[in-house]
C-alpha cells in the first residue's frame, strides 16, 4: 500500500514541507488545475509538477483528475476533439512518470453538499450532505448550494440541466462506452491505469444521471473494456453514503480481481433518510468498518495507491474545506498503522502476510 496525500499546487496553504513530515508519506497526488477542462496539459507544466513534488522528497505518480469534458458526457459533436486531446493527456502524464489518472463521469457536478462547515459536537468542522435540503430545491428555480457559485454562472448551469435533460442513465452509459473505447487502449499503450471515481454521493440529484453508484454499476463499468487499464478507485466515502454498499466487500471483490488502482478511504455518519457527514478516519467515528475495510484491501493483497479523503478541519485551521492538513495527516497515520497491524499480525498461515 501506497500512502498519498492530495495537493492543490502552489497555490494550496498545505505546503509540501509539511506533508513530507507526514510518517508513512509515498507520494503526492495532484494535477494541472489552471486549465480549462478538454484542453491539453502543457508538457512544461507537469515537468515543473513532478520536479517541485521529488524536490520536497516525494513521488508523483498519481493524476486527480483529468477532467471529462461536458460535451464527452453528453455526445455532443464536440466529443471527438475534446477525447483526443483527453488522449494526449494521458500520453503526457505517462511522460512525467504518473502510473495512475483519476477521473469522474459525474454530470455537471463533481460532488455535492449542503454544508461546508457543519460544526460537530468536538468543536470540528466538516463537510454534510442533508437529503431533505436537496429535496426542495426546484433545479428551475435556480440551485444555490456551498462551493458551487465559482463553477457555473447561473446561466451556464441553467443550459446544462436543459441539454442534461434528453440524457438518462442508459444515454449516459453509451456515452461512457464510446469515451472508454477510445481512451482505454491509449491507456494501456502509455502504461497508465485509468481510475473511474463513483458518484458522490451515489444516487440521482437534480434529475441528473447517476451510473456509477453501486457494485453492480462498478462491474458493468469494467466490463464495457475489459483490461485491467479500465479500473477503479474505491472511495469508501462517496459510495458508503449509500448504507446499501459494502465497502469490504466491494474491495474484496474489485480488488481481488486486480481492478481498484486507487483508493480514498474515509468514514462519514450516515442517517436513515440519506443524509450524511464526513467524519474522523477512525472506524468508531462514523458509520463505516475502515479496520475491516483495510483489512480487506491487505486480505486482496493490495499493493496500489490510497489516500486519506477529505478530513475536518481542527485545531482552528482554515482553508480548502475538507483538505485541511491536520486531520488528513491524523488519518492517514491512521491507517498506516491499521495497515502495519494485519501485516503484522496476518497469521502464520497466511498467504498475505507481510
Amino acid at each position: 500500500m501506497k500512502m498519498t496525500f492530495r495537493w492543490y499546487g502552489e497555490s494550496d496553504p498545505v505546503r509540501l514541507e509539511y506533508i513530507r513530515q507526514i510518517p508513512g508519506l509515498y507520494g503526492i497526488v495532484s494535477a494541472i488545475y489552471e486549465v480549462p477542462a478538454g484542453e491539453v496539459w502543457p508538457m512544461e507544466k507537469l515537468q515543473a509538477l513532478r520536479a517541485r513534488i521529488e524536490a520536497a522528497g516525494l513521488r508523483f505518480e498519481v493524476v486527480e483528475s483529468v477532467p471529462v469534458h461536458e460535451d464527452i458526457k453528453l455526445g455532443k459533436p464536440a466529443r471527438d476533439r475534446l477525447i483526443a486531446n483527453f488522449q494526449q493527456n494521458i500520453r503526457n502524464c505517462a511522460a512525467v512518470g504518473v502510473k495512475v489518472i483519476c477521473y469522474n463521469f459525474m454530470p455537471v457536478f463533481d460532488w455535492t453538499r449542503t454544508e461546508m462547515a457543519k460544526a460537530l459536537p468536538d468543536g470540528s468542522h466538516t463537510l454534510a450532505f442533508d437529503a431533505k435540503a436537496v429535496a426542495r430545491i426546484d433545479p428551475e428555480q435556480g440551485i444555490s448550494l456551498p462551493g458551487w457559485d465559482a463553477s457555473y454562472k447561473p446561466e451556464q448551469l441553467r443550459s446544462l440541466l436543459e441539454e442534461y435533460r434528453s440524457v438518462d442513465e442508459a444515454a449516459l452509459w453509451r456515452n461512457l462506452e464510446y469515451f472508454l473505447r477510445a481512451i482505454v487502449p491509449v491507456a494501456e499503450e502509455a502504461g497508465i491505469r485509468m481510475a473511474m471515481h463513483p458518484d458522490d454521493p451515489p444516487r440521482p440529484i437534480f434529475g441528473l444521471p447517476r451510473i456509477v453508484k453501486n457494485r453492480d454499476d462498478l462491474a458493468r463499468l469494467l466490463k464495457l473494456v475489459d483490461t485491467p487499464a479500465n479500473g477503479l478507485t474505491l472511495c469508501s466515502g462517496s459510495l458508503g453514503a449509500d448504507a446499501h454498499n459494502s465497502i469490504e466487500a466491494l474491495v474484496r471483490e474489485f480488488g481481488g480481481a486486480g481492478r481498484i488502482h486507487f483508493a480514498h478511504l474515509r468514514n462519514v455518519k450516515v442517517e436513515s433518510d440519506g443524509s450524511f457527514h464526513e467524519t474522523g478516519h477512525r472506524s468508531a467515528d462514523g458509520s463505516l468498518d475502515m479496520a475491516a475495510i483495510v483489512k480487506a484491501y491487505h486480505d486482496v493483497g493490495f499493493d496500489g495507491y490510497v489516500r486519506p479523503d477529505h478530513g475536518r478541519m481542527i485545531w482552528g485551521e482554515t482553508g480548502k474545506p475538507g483538505y485541511g492538513l491536520y486531520d488528513r495527516a491524523l488519518g492517514a497515520v491512521y491507517l498506516n498503522g491499521l495497515w502495519e497491524a494485519c501485516s503484522r499480525f496476518a497469521g502464520p498461515g497466511s498467504a498475505r502476510a507481510r
